[in-house]
């Protein structure tokens, strides 16, 4: 694999910020959000990522208080998103972009991208013209660096890419467990972006906190090679060696979580080819525990009556299984699967008569709608 001379730059994630009530997610603790920065600040890094949804609409907010009121608008990089599935039209959809420039309190943004494309949700954002719309605006110097961020695989991405060669970088899914899946499909993706000549901006390097608890099976594997390192330096500098990366984002919410990330990019260096084996032998042995055998192939899906995100759900499944992480399982789940969710399925069984890996898929949609709702 090709590596960057140097790691690229840790982004932070306006996406899992501190909060006052734990079941409140717009409460976010401006104190702690503000140490954050400057932690991040004096570290050396500048770029920020935010979205119009994050955190029940509030982190554009969050972001304007602990950030552009406290440091000079030269010093630091905003990135935010415009999710066309948030809006009722177009014009709805169309007002986010002002909304966010004054919740955010600048004048422009420096990369600005349409929020979560891929299969269904694509269309949304053409029927409301928000390529044009963007355009435009960049055209107006509101936007610096247009693109968009997409959870979906390689065809998809190059179906939007086909049709909009115009953007400026894509914002992809990349962590080493992810980097060989046939579901999220990290490298094909990756490539596809490379072999057009965009860079990209790297979301869940770390799976969303999955990949600093490992199980230990494979914590073992990367342990025994660098006793002294850390578990979380190991994902964050797979992110940090490919070449032409804007920045890897992190969504932090403690000192201590923002020191350590700053550590490691600002001071660590790209992954070695010996190191890239010992990540490979880490993925097989998490690959080798019990889990179920979906490899996204969507037969189960093309036949099913009710829409239900069956390799999503599955996804979900193994997070859980396999990486023991509820939490993480629970937001993949709830992000990922929409109006598919597992207790829509009638148990007509059509999805079982075409699955290659003879999966008994009812019961396992039944333990799903158990575990996530």
């Amino acid at each position: 694999m090709e590596t960057a001379e140097k790691l690229a730059p840790l982004g932070f994630g306006f996406m899992r910020l501190p909060l006052t009530n734990p079941d409140d997610p717009t409460s976010i603790d401006i104190d702690k959000c503000c140490e954050l920065v400057d932690i991040f600040m004096e570290g050396g890094f500048t770029y920020f990522d935010s979205a119009r949804g994050y955190h029940g609409c509030k982190s554009e907010w969050a972001l304007k208080k602990a950030l552009v009121e406290r440091y000079p608008r030269e010093s630091f990089t905003i990135a935010t998103k415009l999710p066309a599935w948030l809006a009722k039209n177009a014009e709805e959809a169309r007002a986010m972009f002002d909304i966010s420039l004054q919740e955010c309190g600048v004048d422009y943004f420096d990369y600005y991208l349409l929020h979560n494309l891929g299969e269904s949700l694509t269309p949304g954002f053409e029927e409301y013209g928000l390529w044009e719309f963007c355009a435009q605006k960049k055209a107006e110097g509101k936007i610096k660096k247009f693109g968009f961020s997409i959870h979906d695989n390689a065809e998809e991405l190059e179906k939007v890419l086909d049709a909009h060669p115009e953007v400026d970088f894509v914002q992809l899914q990349i962590n080493y467990v992810d980097w060989e899946s046939d579901i999220i499909q990290s490298r094909k993706c990756y490539e596809v972006c490379q072999e057009r000549g965009l860079p990209v901006v790297i979301m869940e390097p770390v799976k969303g906190g999955t990949l600093v608890k490992l199980p230990e099976a494979v914590a073992d594997v990367l342990r025994e090679t660098e006793p002294g390192a850390s578990i979380t330096s190991w994902a964050l500098r797979f992110a940090g060696s490919l070449p032409n990366v804007i920045a890897v984002l992190s969504g932090m919410n403690t000192p201590e979580m923002v020191a350590e990330n700053v550590a490691i990019m600002r001071d660590g260096v790209p992954l070695t080819e010996g190191e890239h084996a010992v990540i490979e032998r880490a993925r097989e042995t998490l690959a080798a525990l019990p889990g179920v055998p979906c490899t996204d192939c969507r037969y189960c899906m093309k036949g099913c009556p009710e829409g239900v995100h069956i390799n999503t759900i599955m996804q979900s499944l193994n997070i859980y299984d396999q990486m023991g992480d509820a939490y993480r399982a629970q937001e993949n789940y709830n992000w990922n699967t929409g109006a598919g969710k597992a207790s829509v399925c009638i148990q007509c069984g059509a999805c079982e008569s075409v699955c290659p890996q003879h999966i008994e898929i009812v019961s396992q949609l039944e333990r799903a709608v158990k575990l996530f709702e």
